[in-house]
């Protein structure tokens, strides 16, 4: 079996396309057909079963594409062990959220860009189980998730660090000055009942927070309000300082806006934890530069959490 035509394959098996695969892997649609009915005839059995315009993996297939994947992945060490080259090079396609990239990563790219330029990052948008799908087929060489649950099917995963959220709203908005007049007797907590006729502002479905809130008021409530939908989370962040609603963020994303007042923290505790974590495929032999970029992950985040000082008083006379 040559190389090229394993390669040809796990493209075309990770995606399920010829057309995307041939696009990726710069060839003509044509080759890529060839390409693939060559390795077919050299094992003697089909990969791909044709449905039309859509293709599936035989269980021939299915049976190759492990062992094609370890194949590359070998290669491509190889090829860095012989030529000993002293510097990280390759590519890494990497599944991420807005929230994460925004707030958690920039540092780790900037390291990236000046200190490692032959490692060529690759950000992919994307949430919960479409990233932890991408990463078993070999889309993403890493992913980052910010979840509930710590262990995944076909993944193996390090958590980063706990995220915690927040519950925000501008700091005129009744829930914030009820917070604020009721401070000194106590710091009364918000309950979860509370927040049944509240307009709500979040990001869309999918999100985890999202939808762990979403979930949290539906038990307490019967029916949550609807949420006022915004597709970022800096939108998200001017809707509620400008008095649109309350809004659950991590607390890293709206570290700024807590210190300088704009937004100020409701006493309001989710029932529910989430952390951010590192994933990849499960079994996957990682490259060099990939494993380098884990690593060096967890190393940012943890001089990020050491360093971060405590958010100033969100409301008047909270702790």
């Amino acid at each position: 079996m040559e190389l090229r035509l394993l390669v040809t394959f796990e493209k075309v098996a990770t995606v399920l396309s010829f057309t995307q695969a041939a696009g990726e892997l710069k060839y003509a649609q044509s080759s890529v057909t060839s390409q693939i009915r060559s390795l077919e005839t050299s094992l003697g059995t089909e990969l791909f079963d044709r449905l039309g315009s859509r293709i599936r993996l035989t269980e021939a297939g299915e049976r190759l594409l492990p062992y094609a994947r370890r194949i590359i992945e070998l290669n491509d060490e190889a090829r860095a062990a012989v030529t000993g080259a002293d510097e990280p090079a390759g590519a890494i396609n990497i599944g991420t959220m807005e929230s994460l990239t925004s707030y958690r990563l920039p540092a780790l790219l900037e390291l990236f860009h000046h200190r490692y330029p032959q490692v060529k990052l690759s950000l992919r948008p994307t949430l919960g189980d479409e990233t932890r799908q991408a990463l078993r087929q070999g889309v993403y060489d890493i992913g980052f998730l910010m979840e509930r649950e710590t262990e995944h099917a076909g993944l193996e995963t390090v958590v980063l660090t706990a995220e915690p959220l927040v519950l925000v709203c501008a700091p005129g908005h009744a829930l914030a000055v009820a917070a604020s007049r009721s401070a000194p007797a106590g710091a009364a907590k918000l309950a979860t009942v509370d927040l049944a006729e509240v307009q709500l502002v979040g990001t869309e479905p999918g999100c985890p927070y999202r939808d762990l809130f979403e979930e949290e008021l539906r038990e307490s409530t019967g029916s949550p309000p609807p949420f006022m939908e915004f597709g970022t989370i800096e939108a998200t962040k001017r809707g509620v300082a400008g008095g649109l609603g309350v809004a659950l963020l991590p607390r890293m994303t709206v570290r700024q806006e807590l210190a300088s007042g704009t937004l100020v923290a409701l006493p309001w505790e989710p029932s529910f934890q989430l952390s951010t974590q590192v994933a990849w495929r499960e079994g996957k032999r990682l490259p060099r530069h990939v494993r380098l970029f884990i690593d060096e992950t967890m190393r940012l985040v943890r001089e990020q959490e050491s360093n971060q000082p405590p958010c100033a008083a969100t409301w008047r006379g909270s702790p």
